[in-house]
């Protein structure tokens, strides 16, 4: 399985962006997807993740109420509505897709959000 990002960029604190994952291979073997992050001298961060219908989402704290997640299974894609950006969310973001027996991650697009 293939995954790239799109969508990052430099954004204002308080603003909005939208990350976009397309997803490529074989992708009838993804399960749940997601996203992480990772910033400068930080660990990596999951900071949401969908099942593959799309019932069920998880986000981490520091994201909850801000982003929402979710996915196109007809058009391979899964998106990030990021809201109320904080200079705290600037990091490299990638998409992440798990499969039974494999996890795959994209190249990571970068949000920065200044202050």
């Amino acid at each position: 399985v293939q995954l790239l990002e799109s969508g990052g960029g430099l954004v204002q604190a308080g603003g909005s962006l939208r990350l976009s994952c397309v997803a490529s291979g074989s992708t009838n073997s993804i399960t749940a997807m997601g996203w992480d992050r990772q910033a400068p001298g930080k660990q990596r961060e999951l900071v949401a993740s969908i099942t593959s219908d799309g019932g069920t989402t998880n986000y981490a704290d520091s994201v909850k109420g801000r982003f929402t997640i979710s996915r196109d299974n007809a058009k391979n894609m899964m998106y990030l509505q990021m809201n109320s950006l904080k200079p705290e969310d600037t990091a490299v973001y990638h998409c992440v897709a798990d499969g039974r027996t494999f996890r795959s991650w994209g190249q990571g697009t970068q949000v920065t959000v200044s202050s």
